[in-house]
């Protein structure tokens, strides 16, 4: 494997990652438990699949996992709550210059991961300073 495909692999493994941690920040503000089966009908993901991913989470400390309920460490809700930020903001302020709802959340999902510090702050000053406010409704 080359240097090139071994940096893919870590980056695409990032972005799942922080997937998960949101997904499982956004089920745990509509339900106080969170099981495996929840996060397979979020996602669409086989059980199986969900299984390795939340082991591999619980593993580098992002969940914990008791009597089969799934929680965000302080280290998860802090990635999954940034990434939402991100997603919410880039998704209003995509909203707010005229791109559709349904390209807008998809769009959103590809940003939120792979966006500079720099250019998502400037995004977000620019939704602050946006005279029609669309960029600060929520999703």
């Amino acid at each position: 494997m080359t240097n090139l495909e071994r940096a893919v692999e870590k980056m695409q493994d990032m972005q799942s990652i922080e997937d998960y941690l949101e997904t499982i920040l956004l089920l745990s503000k509509t339900s106080e438990k969170i099981k495996n089966v929840d996060i397979v009908n979020a996602t669409g993901y086989s059980k199986p699949s969900i299984s390795i991913a939340m082991k591999k989470l619980k593993d580098k400390n992002y969940i914990n996992i008791s009597n089969g309920e799934i929680t965000l460490t302080k280290l998860g809700k802090e990635i999954a709550t940034n990434v939402y930020s991100h997603h919410k903001t880039l998704y209003n302020w995509l909203i707010s210059i005229g791109v559709s709802s349904e390209n807008a959340e998809k769009d959103a999902c590809k940003m939120e991961h792979n966006i500079s510090n720099e250019s998502f702050l400037a995004i977000k000053r620019s939704c602050e300073f946006c005279r029609c406010n669309s960029c600060n409704k929520g999703v």
